[in-house]
């Protein structure tokens, strides 16, 4: 470690302190950790590296940066750490040398109609009170210029509790700068009636088409056919208007159906609370698909999608009012606010520059402020979160930063490295989880786990320079210097997807024919518009299986088995087997052991402080009751078949008595997808992002589809893990499928049949097609940034 002196070797004169230059971790067993012990030079770039699920995650973030924030928060008052999240204390012997851990992660910004890039960067609060002080004409406090803050008016007597308690008459104003029509989400939901029922019908007939609605003897549809106040036997569409308001909107009231007081509810409000208040992610296929059809969303008429109300839209500083500013470009933005010279305000339009500045410095200078935030890909958001950080004075600290190229063209990710560097140069010490070659690169201390993953990782293969990982005899030293070479020959097309004239954010006027029956790659710098490209005009339809980069959602509850809808053959077999119910063999359900619910482990809360879980002692962490073990298939209980990992249960459930093609089939698409080590009952919390984003895929290669689209698939996997995929992408060519693939890795480009490049640039300097052909036209042309980068990367 020759980046680093140890403690104890001061030269004469040098002081004691100076001596700490190391952050120390022994004995460290978070998840798959096998008693790490491992010293990290401090205000240096160290990069830990290894294949997906190798124990990066579990070192970095829940192991220093987890005990990290816990030490900060245990400075503060009991009562003050009551309002705070309560942190555990790391599976670690010791941890030595800490510094104050700042996270930068990637996961995605909270999905909420209401936030944007703009509140979630704090520039909007900015121009909310640079408006406020300039704006012509003056409508009021910062407030009014908030989408999010309603104007309030009341008046009233109230009650002073103090002293001689006396009635005081206050009257009380509030001015919001919020639509009323739209409540400031900028967008109004409509529900079309004709995907709720067939109006030629009566109730009587099955008039619903909603799932679920259609049986006569279903109570929901009784509900209204015996309310009394529509009658069942006439079609809908000649209902009175009395009857139609009140099948459509009528107040909830209490019905007698066959003796049983039950609540009736118009229609709308019905499926409002039913389904439109429920995650949509969350959801089963059908169901999903069917709250798409049914409600359609429309940009506000009053406010025109700004949110804003029309006092907040007339107030102007020079033509631009605060609307305006936030649907600009934020490099545009960047160059108004410079303009601006006003020294009332000098402070605030200096901050507002750098923050506008950090965002061009990024490379996110193509976002707008009204962007929302749910719609930035999880690179986007990582980069939103940095900005905070660029100009801050503090030094001595520790970055944390799980995958920040992830989303990045290789022509961005220099941009990213010298921000890395930047902050390590101001005294810092910068810990990132990588992949990338490029991002290893300018690492000054590079730590690799491994070997494999699940449990045959966990512990530390090599420790050094990079030229030093290049010489070992590891995943990554072998891996680092692979190139991927141009196909011999690519596939023929068998058909086209005909996009035309599309316009969706910053294209301009797009026609293309993506090529069907090959793998096909879209490319370009982040935010020349390939996602609005395909996900805007390739619509996931009935043959359109459509992966995109959301996170899976998942409790400590949910697993592998639950999640990809293998515990459903599973319990279904043990069932038949044993001439019981299918719901004993779930841990969610009757099987669940009593005493811990079905979770394995028993919680105590203790307020302020850490929670602790403890194995249940009825169960032995098994999670059943024991009259359910004693229920056996192919020689095994529930429990000991959902500690299998996923090559084992592979060969169980694929030969013998125990013989389950179902279950086979979806064991193979998780083997197939590199997952085989997983255990089907491992908890998804403990998943990493890359093992997330196969599992997903895995899943939705179940579905039948003609075309799949996938939306960076190489995120959170290792170099060897890459070559698995293509391997995967190759075999869902060959068996007849299309597969479309948003990409920026190279190794993804080279072995792309066809490759479909935007830009030039980003934003409005994007938006075009700049090169449609094979990898090897594009690498010979080099037109393009993505051509130059290709030929370096295939070394022709």
């Amino acid at each position: 470690m020759s980046s680093a002196k140890r403690p104890g070797t001061q030269g004469p004169g040098s002081h004691v302190a100076d001596s700490h230059d190391l952050i120390r971790v022994h004995g460290a067993r978070e998840n798959n950790l096998k008693d790490v012990s491992i010293e990290i030079p401090k205000r240096r770039l160290t990069v830990f590296t290894g294949v997906s699920g190798s124990g990066k995650s579990s070192l970095v973030f829940n192991t220093i940066a987890a005990e990290s924030q816990r030490l900060i928060n245990e400075t503060y008052s009991a009562f003050v750490q009551g309002f705070m999240p309560t942190l555990a204390r790391p599976e670690v012997d010791v941890l030595d040398g800490l510094t104050t851990a700042i996270i930068v992660d990637q996961q995605r910004m909270g999905a909420d109609p209401r936030s944007t890039v703009g509140t979630a960067t704090d520039v909007n609060a900015m121009l909310r009170i640079l408006f406020s002080r300039l704006g012509e004409p003056h409508i009021g406090p910062p407030s009014a210029y908030s989408f999010n803050t309603a104007s309030v008016r009341a008046s009233g007597a109230i009650t002073v509790e103090r002293g001689n308690k006396k009635a005081v008459k206050a009257t009380f104003q509030r001015t919001g700068g919020m639509c009323t029509n739209c409540e400031g989400r900028g967008t109004v939901s409509d529900i079309d009636l004709t995907q709720l029922y067939d109006d030629s019908k009566s109730l009587a007939e099955g008039a619903f088409t909603i799932p679920g609605w259609k049986s006569d003897s279903q109570w929901t549809v009784q509900v209204y056919a015996q309310s009394g106040f529509v009658d069942p036997d006439k079609p809908i569409r000649e209902y009175t208007d009395q009857e139609l308001r009140d099948f459509l909107y009528g107040e909830p009231v209490k019905v007698k159906v066959n003796g049983v007081n039950l609540t009736y509810e118009g229609l709308i409000p019905k499926i409002q609370k039913s389904f439109l208040s429920k995650d949509k992610e969350a959801m089963q296929p059908h169901i999903r698909a069917f709250v798409e059809r049914a409600v359609t969303f429309t940009t506000c008429p009053e406010c025109e999608g700004t949110r804003l109300s029309e006092g907040a839209r007339s107030s102007r500083i020079g033509k631009i009012s605060i609307a305006d500013a936030c649907a600009m470009e934020i490099r545009d933005l960047a160059e108004w606010v410079r303009d601006l010279a006003e020294p009332s305000v000098a402070p605030l339009l200096t901050a507002l520059r750098d923050t506008l500045d950090s965002f061009v410095e990024i490379g996110l200078g193509y976002l707008s402020l009204d962007r929302p935030a749910g719609t930035l890909s999880g690179g986007e958001a990582q980069r939103v979160k940095m900005i905070r950080h660029l100009g801050s004075s503090l030094t001595d600290t520790t970055y944390v930063f799980d995958e920040p190229t992830v989303g990045l063209h290789p022509h961005d990710i220099q941009r990213m490295n010298d921000l890395l560097l930047r902050l390590r140069d101001k005294g810092n010490t910068v810990l990132v989880v990588e992949h990338k070659p490029e991002a290893i690169a300018i690492a000054d201390h590079v730590v690799d786990l491994g070997p494999g993953a699940g449990t045959a990782g966990g512990t530390v293969c090599f420790e050094g320079t990079v030229e030093e990982l290049r010489a070992a005899d590891t995943v990554t030293g072998r891996h680092l210097e692979d190139r991927a070479v141009l196909k011999a020959s690519v596939r023929k097309p068998t058909g086209a997807l005909e996009i035309r004239d599309a316009r969706t954010h910053n294209l301009q006027g797009v026609d293309v024919d993506v090529p069907l029956g090959v793998l096909c790659v879209v490319t370009g710098v982040a935010g020349s518009g390939k996602s609005s490209l395909i996900h805007g005009s390739v619509p996931a339809g009935a043959d359109v299986v459509s992966v995109d980069q959301s996170p899976i959602k998942g409790s400590r509850r949910s697993n592998p088995a639950t999640y990809t809808g293998l515990l459903e053959p599973i319990r279904k077999a043990f069932a038949k087997a044993n001439g019981v119910k299918p719901a004993l063999f779930s841990a969610n359900s009757e099987g669940a052991c009593p005493t811990c619910n079905g979770a394995g482990v028993i919680y105590t809360d203790l307020a302020m402080m850490a929670g602790v879980a403890t194995p249940c002692e009825d169960c032995e962490g098994k999670r059943f009751q024991p009259a359910v073990l004693e229920y056996r298939f192919g020689g095994r209980d529930i429990s000991e078949v959902l500690a299998m990992s996923v090559d084992r249960a592979e060969e169980f459930f694929g030969a013998g008595e125990a013989r389950t093609p179902a279950a086979h089939k979806i064991l193979q698409r998780l083997a197939d997808v590199g997952l085989g080590y997983l255990t089907l009952g491992q908890p998804l919390t403990t998943l990493s992002g890359g093992e997330r984003q196969r599992l997903k895929l895995a899943t939705h290669m179940g579905e039948k589809g003609g075309v799949y689209v996938l939306d960076e698939p190489t995120t959170g996997l290792h170099l060897a893990d890459v070559e698995q995929l293509l391997g995967l992408l190759d075999r869902l060519v060959d068996a007849g499928k299309s597969v479309i693939v948003i990409e920026h890795h190279q190794a993804v480009m080279a072995h792309a049949d066809w490759i479909i490049d935007l830009g030039p640039g980003a934003g409005h300097d994007g938006g075009r097609i700049v090169f449609e052909g094979t990898p090897a036209d594009l690498v010979a042309d080099r037109s393009t940034l993505t051509g130059e980068h290709l030929a370096a990367y295939v070394g022709a």
